[in-house]
């Protein structure tokens, strides 16, 4: 199908995120008495955000949160923010190709302040407006519920049916697959392991792609040339 909007998905699909936050956490539970590596840390909380996600790492370790985990996550958000994070690569090119006038939004675990100052550091705040959608922010049940997507496609005002969501992390995958949109499960990024797509298509993605490039010929998109 030719979508009539686009739902992104934010770290793991436009920005190299995911495999060094991930390691963070593993680094920091390991150093406290929990050893994990980056590959537990992306099989058990990718994806998730607020109590879920401190709830699947007290569900992992087996108790509460050591003190100091939510300070540690704070500074290291803060000093990537400052930072910035690389693109999935092909990322910038196929959003600057797309269609000027085909509808699309963010809907990410993380806050609006990390995707619009991540967007800034691409140079791609522009391309999507103000459609930058969080779960921790605009709905009450996060990922894996299908609401984030749901709230971006009324605020688009576009039909679920007629909507492709590019996602990459199984807890996202699930809740898309949940809305009825043409899902399509993106191994692009470096965190993907290689059993990544398998494990996707598990989940009931419609088609899994190595790149953007594959995205456009599943979608059938006619990007603009550069």
């Amino acid at each position: 199908m030719t979508p009539e909007a686009l739902l992104f998905d934010f770290d793991g699909v436009l920005i190299e995120s995911e495999a060094a936050g991930n390691r963070h956490i593993a680094d920091w539970l390991s150093a406290n008495g929990h050893p994990t590596s980056a590959a537990d840390s992306m099989a058990n909380f990718m994806g998730l955000s607020g109590p879920a996600f401190t709830d699947a790492i007290e569900r992992w370790i087996g108790g509460p949160l050591p003190a100091g985990f939510a300070e540690a996550r704070r500074i290291e958000d803060a000093r990537v923010l400052a930072k910035g994070v690389g693109e999935v690569t092909g990322a910038v090119a196929f959003v600057r190709a797309l269609p000027a006038d085909l509808p699309r939004a963010i809907v990410s675990s993380s806050s609006t302040a990390w995707i619009a100052a991540h967007l800034d550091h691409l140079g791609l705040r522009d391309a999507f407006g103000d459609h930058l959608y969080s779960g921790r922010e605009h709905v009450a049940n996060g990922k894996p519920a299908p609401d984030l997507y749901l709230h971006a496609t009324a605020a688009l005002g576009v039909g679920m049916e007629d909507c492709a969501i590019i996602e990459d992390s199984f807890v996202g995958v699930t809740g898309a697959v949940k809305t009825g949109a043409t899902v399509i499960g993106l191994c692009a990024g470096t965190h993907c392991a290689s059993d990544h797509a398998e494990r996707l298509l598990a989940l009931g993605v419609d088609a899994v792609a190595a790149d953007f490039a594959e995205v456009a010929r599943l979608l059938r998109l006619h990007l603009r040339s550069p």
